[in-house]
């Protein structure tokens, strides 16, 4: 069974109030069909047309030999919106992945988002998302607003999805600091990377990882630069001891027991993953609908059959408790 853990849910009305409510500015490429929603000249969201037909989306998965997606939302979240209004564009756009799971139920599941600048009615909401909507996990961002990821603010919600030994999906947000990073959609292109590294180097130096061992963490784009500076935060603990303050254990130690999606894309990153990490710490991702990559790119490592299998659909099966 060949399963996509990184694709995103698009939706219309999400886009219209994220550019009212962020400021962005639309500009359409009439060559390539794309809408770009930007502001300051740094894309936030783009879509094509295509990308909102469910007909389409199946058709292509069709194609690709893909059976499942598991839907979230990408980035910015739900985070440019404050106070009340995030907690109601929360639930409406975790009733929307519902409604496709619903609709289609052996070929979509869901991560609900959570409504972070309120850390008690994310606990509803998991509540709701695991229960009512009947999804497997939960997307949470890089950075939260204002906030990192390890903020003393968040630990209810990682004791909670802790006790449910809930699967958490990383995805980067834009960095908070994009001045000067104006041209070639660097915060996109290199700004992902490094928000995806410092959210994990944060979780792990924190003690998050050590105090709640029990549930999957998975991190976009093969984990960022994480893999690449393992040795560097091992040094960090050897030298300074703010790095050594809240885990007993190399950071690499922490490292090894996350897990890492395939959409890196890139052949040697991934047979390192495979060195480090093993096989059954990967999970395969298309990052549709915006790349839509097809399995090709795991296959050609020519991994070993069983890995391969875990690869493409296994690990995710196991994790998500999805297939037959």
């Amino acid at each position: 069974m060949i399963i996509d853990i990184h694709a995103h849910v698009l939706d219309r009305a999400y886009l219209a109030e994220l550019a009212s409510v962020g400021g962005l500015v639309a500009e359409m490429n009439a060559q390539t069909g794309q809408t770009f929603l930007k502001k300051r000249g740094i894309t936030v969201a783009w879509s094509r047309e295509e990308m909102f037909s469910i007909d389409n989306r199946l058709r292509e998965m069709d194609r690709l030999g893909i059976d499942m997606r598991v839907l979230s939302l990408s980035a910015p979240n739900v985070y440019d919106w404050r106070g009340r209004r995030q907690i109601e564009v929360t639930r409406a756009i975790n009733d929307v992945v519902a409604s496709m799971c619903r609709a289609h139920p052996d070929r979509f599941s869901g991560l609900g988002s959570l409504p972070l600048d309120d850390p008690e009615e994310s606990l509803r909401e998991i509540d709701r998302v695991t229960g009512e909507l009947g999804f497997k996990g939960v997307v949470i961002g890089s950075s939260i607003g204002a906030y990192p990821v390890n903020h003393p603010r968040f630990e209810p919600i990682w004791a909670r999805i802790n006790e449910l030994k809930m699967p958490v999906f990383e995805h980067p947000m834009l960095p908070a600091n994009i001045e000067g990073m104006e041209e070639f959609e660097l915060p996109i292109r290199v700004g992902f990377i490094f928000e995806t590294t410092l959210a994990a180097t944060r979780l792990i130096y924190s003690g998050i990882f050590e105090r709640y061992a029990d549930f999957p963490y998975i991190m976009a784009h093969t984990g960022g630069a994480l893999l690449a500076v393992l040795e560097r935060l091992d040094n960090g603990y050897r030298i300074f001891p703010a790095c050594r303050e809240h885990i007993t254990k190399l950071p690499s130690e922490f490292a090894k027991k996350l897990y890492y999606d395939t959409t890196s894309f890139s052949g040697p990153l991934l047979r390192m993953a495979r060195e480090i990490v093993g096989a059954d710490r990967l999970l395969w991702g298309s990052d549709d609908p915006f790349i839509a990559a097809d399995t090709e790119y795991v296959r050609k490592l020519n991994f070993p059959q069983p890995e391969e299998n875990l690869i493409l659909g296994g690990n995710a099966a196991r994790l998500l408790g999805l297939g037959h």
